[in-house]
Formats: C-alpha cells, sequence, structure tokens
C-alpha cells in the first residue's frame, strides 16, 4: 500500500471517528427524540370524499368558509379586539400596500379592501372560539379552522404539561440501539397532543397496533395509519398577511425578533401529523423550541403566505411528508434553516421499481434569510426549490446526509435548485452577540453545499456576493451514518465501509458572481470540490461569470463534455479532504470558538474587484487569467432559450443581439417531428423581421418578461400563413 494512500485512510479515519461524535453530540441536544418514520402512501386516501393525498390540496378561498353548500363546517376564532385590528390592518394596506414578503409587496384596491372588511364583519359574527386547539379537537375532515387577527398564545395548551409521565407509556424504540422507550409515537401525539406541541392537528385516529420493532428497513407506507378523522382540514388567518395572525410559541414580547426560541414554552407551534390534505394559509409563528410548522408523515400539504420567526430549529419541517408545496413565505432568525424538508420520499433515483420519477415537493416565491441556513434538507430526495430569495444567512442552501442516521430515504438524491438568487449569505451567527443560535458548525459566506448526495441538479441560478464560496461539494462516507461506528444504526441504502456519495451531480447554467442586473459581484470562489478519491461523474458545465469562473482545486472542475459524458469525471483525493477534518472539533464539540482550528465559522475577507469590472487576484491558487479565459466583455449565449427574455435582448449590443436572434431562429426552424419520422421544419422570419420585431415588442416597458421563443415562433407562424 502506497504511503499517499495510507495517509489518506488515517485522514478519513480521523474524520470518521470525530463526525461520529459530533452526531452523538447533536442527537442528545434535541429535547425529543422522534419516531421512526415512514413515508405515506402516495395514492389518494378514498375513504374520504374528496379523496385525501394524492396530490397537493388545493388553496380554498376565504369566503368560501363561510358558504353553507361548501363541504365541512367552518369554526371561527377570534380575540375580543380581532375585528378592529382586522381593520386596522386593512386601511393601512389600503393606503400603504402590504407585505408577502421583504422581496413581494404589493398594493390593496378600494374593492379588495371593502369584501376583506366584509368577510371580517361576517366571520366575527360566527366566532365560538377563543383558542385555535379546541377549534381544531372539534373539527373533523374538510373543516376549516378561520383564525381572525391577533396573537395566540393558547393558555390551555401551553398550560399542558412537557414530558408528562402519564405519557410514557405511548413512548416507543427510536432508530438506534438503546433508544427503548424514547421516542415519541404516533400514539403519544395523538392521546398526548400538547405535550410538545402548541397547536396539533392529528389526521388520522391512532391504531392498536404498535409499532414496528425494530423499525422496518423499507419506509415505503405507514405500517399503523388509522383512518382519516382531520383530513383535507385548511387553517387561515383572515387578515391582509400573516402579520396578522400569529401563533406564539414562546415571548411575546419580542415581535418578530430574537433571539431564536425565546422564552419557548413548547417545541412546536403547529404541527399537522398524518394529516393528509392539509392547508395552512396566512399565519404567522414565532419562537418555538425547536419548530414553527411541523407536518409530519403527511400525503398532500400547502403551507401558503406564512412567516416563521425566530424558533430555535426550524421555521418549517415537513419531514416525510409527500406531495407538499411552501410559498410565498418569509423565514428569518432559525439556528438550523429556514425551511427544512427532510426525509423526503424517494421518488427520484431510488424510486421504487414499477413506479415514475417525479418531484414530490416543491418551494417556490419565499425569502429565506438571516437564517444558520436558508433551506435545509437532510436527504432532501426530489425537492424542487426554485424561484426563491436566498440572502443574508450564513449557508444559503444545504442538503445533506450528514445529520442522516435514522432519516429515511438515504442516501438524498435527485433535487432540483432552479432560477434561485442565492446571495450575499455572509450572515455570522457564531458572533457572541448574535441572536440567532446556531446548531451546527456551516461555513460562513456560502451559496450553496452537497454534503453527501446524488444526481442532483443545480442550475439556472444567480450566485453572488457569497464571500467564501458559491457552491461547495463533498462526500459523505457511509461509516458516518451507519454501522458499528456509528452508534449501530443501519437503514436501508447505507453500506459500512462504503462511500455511497457524492456522485452524478451536476452543475450547470448557473451566473456565478453575477447580480440580476449585471453587474460583477463576485462570489470568493465559485465551485469548490473535495475531490474525493472515488467519487465519480460529477460534473461542471454552461456555467457563466462575466470575467472568469474561480475554482477549488484550481484549473477548473470537470465540464463532462456539457454533462453528457460523466465517466470522465473521477476524484482522485485532494488536500481539501483537510478543511473539513479541520471542523470535526467544531462539530463535537459544540464550541463555536472563532481562534479555533475550523475557518468555517470566521467571516470570510470581502472579495475585491477592479474598477474595470475585471477580478483582482482573490486566491492563491487562482491561474492567471488569459485570452481565452477572461472573456472581454459579458457572454449571454449561456442563457436558456426557454428563459431568454426581452431584458436579455435588451441588455446585449449590436452583435449579442443578432447572436441571439439567431439562436431562437435555429431553435424555431428546427426539424419537426412526431418522434418516428421528420414532418418538416418550423416557421422562421429572415435576420431583418426577426430584429425588427424584437426591437418593436420589447421596447414596451410591459414586455420586459416577454420570452423570445414564443415572440418568434408566433410572429413566424403568421408570417408563414401569409
Amino acid at each position: 500500500m502506497s504511503r499517499g494512500i495510507r495517509t489518506r485512510r488515517r485522514v478519513l479515519a480521523a474524520w470518521i471517528a470525530g463526525m461520529v461524535a459530533a452526531l452523538t453530540a447533536a442527537s442528545a441536544a434535541f429535547a425529543h427524540v422522534e419516531r421512526p418514520s415512514y413515508f405515506p402512501d402516495p395514492a389518494p386516501d378514498t375513504a374520504v370524499t374528496p379523496a385525501a393525498g394524492g396530490g397537493v390540496p388545493k388553496v380554498r378561498s376565504l369566503a368560501s368558509s363561510l358558504k353553507r353548500s361548501a363541504p365541512g363546517n367552518t369554526r371561527v376564532v377570534c380575540q375580543p379586539g380581532s375585528l378592529k385590528r382586522a381593520v386596522r390592518s386593512i386601511r393601512r394596506a389600503r393606503r400603504n400596500g402590504y407585505e408577502i414578503r421583504p422581496t413581494d409587496r404589493r398594493r390593496m384596491s378600494a374593492r379588495q379592501a371593502r369584501r376583506l372588511t366584509r368577510l371580517n364583519q361576517l366571520l366575527a359574527q360566527r366566532c365560538r372560539y377563543r383558542e385555535i386547539q379546541p377549534a381544531v379537537t372539534a373539527s373533523g375532515n374538510n373543516d376549516r379552522v378561520v383564525v381572525m387577527p391577533g396573537i395566540y398564545v393558547e393558555p390551555t395548551a401551553r398550560a399542558k404539561p412537557t414530558n408528562d409521565q402519564s405519557c410514557n407509556q405511548y413512548r416507543t424504540n427510536g432508530d438506534k440501539p438503546g433508544e427503548e422507550g424514547t421516542a415519541l409515537s404516533y400514539a403519544f401525539q395523538a392521546n398526548c397532543p400538547n405535550d410538545q406541541n402548541l397547536v396539533a392537528v392529528i389526521g388520522r385516529a391512532a391504531s392498536s397496533e404498535p409499532d414496528p420493532s425494530p423499525p422496518r428497513e423499507n419506509r415505503h407506507g405507514i405500517p399503523n395509519a388509522g383512518p382519516c378523522v382531520r383530513c383535507n382540514l385548511q387553517i387561515e388567518g383572515s387578515g391582509v398577511t400573516a402579520d396578522d395572525t400569529v401563533i406564539e410559541a414562546g415571548d411575546v414580547t419580542k415581535g418578530n425578533g430574537g433571539p431564536s426560541g425565546e422564552g419557548h414554552k413548547k417545541d412546536v407551534a403547529i404541527r399537522a401529523d398524518r394529516a393528509d390534505g392539509f392547508v395552512l394559509r396566512n399565519i404567522s409563528t414565532r419562537h418555538a423550541g425547536e419548530h414553527g410548522i411541523y407536518v409530519h408523515e403527511t400525503d398532500g400539504y400547502m403551507l401558503d403566505r406564512f412567516k416563521a420567526y425566530y424558533n430555535r430549529l426550524y421555521g418549517t419541517l415537513t419531514f416525510a411528508s409527500d406531495h407538499g408545496v411552501q410559498q410565498n413565505c418569509d423565514a428569518a432568525g432559525h439556528g438550523d434553516s429556514g425551511l427544512y424538508p427532510g426525509g423526503a420520499p424517494e421518488t427520484g433515483q431510488q424510486r421504487p421499481a414499477g413506479t415514475e420519477e417525479r418531484l414530490n415537493q416543491k418551494i417556490q416565491l419565499c425569502d429565506l434569510r438571516h437564517n444558520l441556513a436558508g433551506y435545509s434538507g437532510t436527504n432532501g430526495n426530489s425537492v424542487h426549490v426554485t424561484n426563491n430569495k436566498i440572502y443574508g444567512n450564513s449557508l444559503g442552501i444545504q442538503t445533506d446526509v450528514v445529520t442522516g442516521a435514522g432519516h429515511p430515504g438515504y442516501p438524498g438524491d435527485s433535487a432540483l435548485f432552479e432560477n434561485n438568487h442565492i446571495y450575499s449569505n455572509n450572515f455570522n451567527p457564531y458572533d457572541p452577540d448574535s441572536d440567532v443560535k446556531p446548531s451546527f458548525p456551516f461555513p460562513v459566506g456560502t451559496g450553496l453545499w452537497i454534503a453527501g448526495g446524488n444526481h442532483h441538479k443545480v442550475r439556472a441560478n444567480h450566485f453572488y456576493d457569497n464571500w467564501r464560496r458559491g457552491t461547495m461539494l463533498f462526500s459523505v462516507p457511509d461509516s458516518l451514518v451507519c454501522g458499528p461506528g456509528a452508534g449501530g444504526n443501519e437503514q436501508a441504502g447505507c453500506k459500512s465501509g462504503e462511500v455511497s456519495t457524492s456522485h452524478y451531480n451536476r452543475t450547470f447554467q448557473n451566473r456565478m458572481g453575477i447580480t440580476p442586473d449585471g453587474r460583477l459581484d463576485p462570489n470568493g470562489t465559485d465551485f469548490w470540490w473535495d475531490k474525493f478519491s472515488g467519487s465519480r461523474g460529477n460534473c461542471w458545465f454552461d456555467n457563466q461569470s462575466l470575467a472568469r469562473i474561480t475554482t477549488d482545486p484550481p484549473g477548473g472542475l470537470p465540464d463532462c463534455q456539457g454533462g453528457t459524458q460523466p465517466e470522465q469525471s473521477m476524484g482522485t483525493g485532494d488536500p481539501n479532504e483537510q478543511e473539513l477534518i479541520s471542523c470535526v472539533a467544531a462539530f463535537e464539540s459544540r464550541n463555536f470558538d472563532p481562534e479555533g482550528p475550523c475557518p468555517w465559522i470566521r467571516t470570510p475577507p470581502e472579495p475585491s474587484e477592479s474598477k474595470d469590472g475585471s477580478p483582482l487576484a482573490r486566491h492563491s491558487f487562482a491561474p492567471p487569467a488569459t485570452a481565452a479565459s477572461a472573456p472581454s466583455a459579458p457572454r449571454r449565449d449561456f442563457i436558456p432559450l426557454g428563459q431568454a427574455t426581452c431584458s436579455d435582448w435588451l441588455a446585449e449590443d449590436g452583435a449579442g443581439k443578432a447572436a441571439l436572434a439567431a439562436r431562437v431562429q435555429a431553435f424555431a426552424g428546427g426539424t419537426v417531428n412526431t418522434g418516428e419520422q421528420d414532418v418538416g421544419t418550423g416557421a422562421v422570419l429572415s435576420p431583418e423581421e426577426a430584429n425588427l420585431l424584437f426591437a418593436t415588442s420589447c421596447s414596451r416597458r410591459y414586455a420586459e418578461s416577454f420570452l423570445l421563443y414564443k415572440l418568434y415562433t408566433h410572429a413566424a407562424a403568421f408570417a408563414h400563413r401569409r
């Protein structure tokens, strides 16, 4: 055996030993051990009419809650001043507009104001509850709970004891040996709903069948799911925004501020457990000891127009849940992450035989800011993260297997991160005065990392002003997660002694160090890879910068011939592994000493740029720019034709406009076929006609987002018919 191989193995052994100790320390830090979880049956439950699950539930309008012909009953919750609060909020929104999230501000018309005022007046007349939990408990399948403006501290639920001894009979074994009688089973949640939760939506009856012991290795299908009792339940605030209706699990005097989990009385603000078809809309959660919104083993959920502030760990945790959407949200102040779809179902590369590949959950149109991580997904299988603004965190996006012991779906695969703005993630929560208390040592100044995962796609995002790195990719040996070295934990897909991650990840068509308006705002390094020995199929291609892409290791990363030949990419081992090892002590001890060996917890310096827009030498490993590696002018040919808009056209000079028009023409005039034989070509315009079309159509201000190929194909088809 060569000296180099022996050295790498000793380094790896040290990393594994340290990280295993870290994971043990991490599990001890949490207040409760959750039950071994299973993916719900993705088929609709037709025992309920309409069926529950099988797809993302539709949001029912607030007005429909007053219709007697609508399915289900409506229960209204209010406080003595709720109507006055609603009227004041509507007046402010009419006068000044209102905020869905910091980057989405809207106006309210006079008609909308009158309509919402009238709805709240009618709802106030029907109000019979002063707390949310009694209204939920009284509800059944297809019912509605409308919560009028106010801050709901839920005094009755808040007074229920936590870790009630009388509830111990419902505890069950956990995923690891030695956890017998420690995990909170579904029966625990059903029989003691407010032990852990301020508001609990228990969707199915508790079964008399005990949880499997030991847990099943195959986690597809809940083994003892009872019949629906609160499926298709919708809970919504009746105010203008989520700010009007607040579920407060901690110190009400802190408002929307920190510290994280301050004064928490319960670990979860609102929980939906096995609650297929669950909808939560227009509500905020604050200061829970663990999670603001917790959706567990649920098939079909919609979280819309919600806000989550300063819960101790996660703004939302949607664990082992399917057919879900989180949208139009704001999440800030969390010690782990703003949104966390953990243990997502295996619907990607590891899907069951005979099933089609699909994305099982979507996160869109959210601001994720001022958290340790904006987004997190341990074993994040087939989650679609798109069109979000992710900024001001320590780490923007992280998907990992490092903390995946016991999480179903190992290893995570097939997530899609696209069309997000991931920028300025330079917040340092390790500062002693930080109002966010971090749970892990994540690398301050980083846009995204894949800490173990396969077949993930990172495409068409903007990464800029992340002072350490745009993206990071590294492998995680299975020994960290399963086997004797990881506390004896065993789970499907994890093979102790092997390295199941990170393979076949693709990073492409991203704009690195470029702001949406086209300015240079560089990352510290654009792409970082540990180049772990044996990792295969990872490709970086068609990414673009205003200057040159910077990488570590230097000299560029495998492009695999534009992603078509992933076999060209193979990790051979690299000194970058040493950086990972240096942060083991921080994982193990939770001692986030800025003077310690782990560089991640120190804020990196801001990258510099010269006045002419070309980057300065920011790293010793960066090769000098050449005529081939540093284009003199921005290249925009990397813009996917399906996304090119009038804004892109207007940003080009004369030659750039001609080149973009030529690409559109090549696309529109390509061969049309049925899949069996060619049947002709698409209609095209002359270059002069195309230039006139775009110059005329794109000159209008409202046309900035028009897609060029649609303008072209419609005009060409019309001209061709003539």
